[in-house]
């Protein structure tokens, strides 16, 4: 007997994943991180009503979710101040950006990102066939009007941005993001990852109609809100946009759990507040200890922050292999010059502490390496 072939698409895809996560390092290690301060969760966990209505919900889950999200696309929409009609929701923002490649992007279709962009938007990009072209940063920022311009060029039906920005931590402010909302090409789709927009006042975030034609706004529950593991995230956009995800999602894709704790933690507003303020701590401590280390903390507008090693890619990388090997775990921007920083996530007094003991000899052995 003989499994059927691939199809060629797949064939000619590498083996590989955006991330490896920390789990597969900790097997590898054959022992558990000290601390958890890579992958941008937030380590001040989900709000006390949020706990309590995933244990009320705890024996409902025989049920299958609401296939179409109603009560948390009214939570969403009354918070947005737009209709229902205009939200997307689904399993993270990972889940709809590859429901998003999959509305527009086929065998060689242009699609315009950034050189160390976020990867999992080019995997869904890769994972169809898209022509993915990339435009270096500007200094340590995606740079809009390049994006504009290769978008032009290329004809691209898609070009992607993230503001604030992963891997850097940087911020367009909304004039920036307006000017290039005005400058899309006719038949291109911005969409802007808003991830880490929780972390920004809403006044600094731009101004965009809802019914825009070439926007789409994307946001999740995994940062400010943590509940990174349930998987739940949201996108704002037109009608028409939002209600051709009902041709391809997977209606159940999004569980009944989830959908209760996003309600949740959309009513808890102080708890927001509270974890805005513990995530500014625990980055101005981190960019003391880098300080201290000879080394510079970036400015950030998340929830996690890129600390300038001081030299090249090569010896951030040995900087973060000590690092795990003592325990922490962080990540690091995958492209040069972006790679001569190292990203480490908002930590509890803990996670810091055990980060202040380890960062200096994992400079030591770096340098000796």
């Amino acid at each position: 007997m003989q499994t059927p072939a691939f199809t060629h698409l797949v064939d000619t895809l590498p083996s590989t994943v955006p991330f490896v996560g920390p789990e597969a390092q900790e097997r590898q290690l054959e022992r558990a991180f000290l601390a958890r301060i890579g992958a941008n969760e937030s380590v001040f966990g989900p709000s006390p009503q949020v706990k309590s209505a995933i244990a009320d919900m705890a024996g409902d889950v025989w049920r299958y979710g609401d296939p179409e999200h109603f009560d948390l696309k009214a939570a969403l929409a009354a918070k947005h101040g737009v209709s229902p009609h205009h939200i997307v929701s689904g399993e993270g923002i990972d889940g709809i950006l590859g429901n998003l490649v999959r509305l527009f992007v086929g065998p060689g279709v242009a699609v315009v990102t950034s050189d160390g962009a976020y990867p999992t938007f080019n995997y869904h990009v890769n994972g169809f066939g898209g022509d993915l072209v990339k435009v270096p940063f500007d200094g340590d920022s995606e740079d809009p009007a390049a994006l504009i311009q290769m978008a032009q060029s290329v004809k691209a039906r898609l070009v992607y941005l993230s503001n604030p920005n992963n891997p850097m931590g940087s911020f367009h402010p909304r004039a920036r993001i307006e000017e290039m909302v005005a400058a899309l090409p006719d038949g291109c789709l911005l969409c802007l990852d808003e991830a880490y927009a929780d972390f920004v006042d809403e006044d600094e975030l731009p101004d965009i109609p809802v019914d825009h034609d070439r926007v789409i706004r994307l946001r999740t529950f995994s940062k400010a809100y943590g509940l990174a593991g349930i998987r739940i995230g949201y996108a704002i956009t037109n009608a028409p946009l939002a209600n051709a995800f009902n041709k391809i999602r997977n209606h159940f894709g999004v569980n009944s759990i989830a959908q209760t704790a996003a309600v949740a933690a959309l009513a808890d507003t102080g708890h927001q507040s509270s974890v805005r303020k513990a995530v500014a701590a625990a980055l101005e401590r981190v960019a003391g200890i880098a300080q201290a280390n000879g080394c510079i903390g970036l400015p950030t507008r998340t929830n996690f922050i890129a600390v300038d090693c001081m030299q090249d890619g090569a010896f951030a990388r040995r900087v973060l292999q000590a690092l795990i090997g003592q325990g922490i775990f962080v990540r690091m921007p995958g492209v040069a010059p972006l790679d001569r920083c190292i990203r480490i996530s908002a930590g509890t007094k803990s996670d810091l502490d055990a980060l202040e003991a380890a960062f200096p000899k994992a400079l030591q052995t770096a340098v000796v390496t």
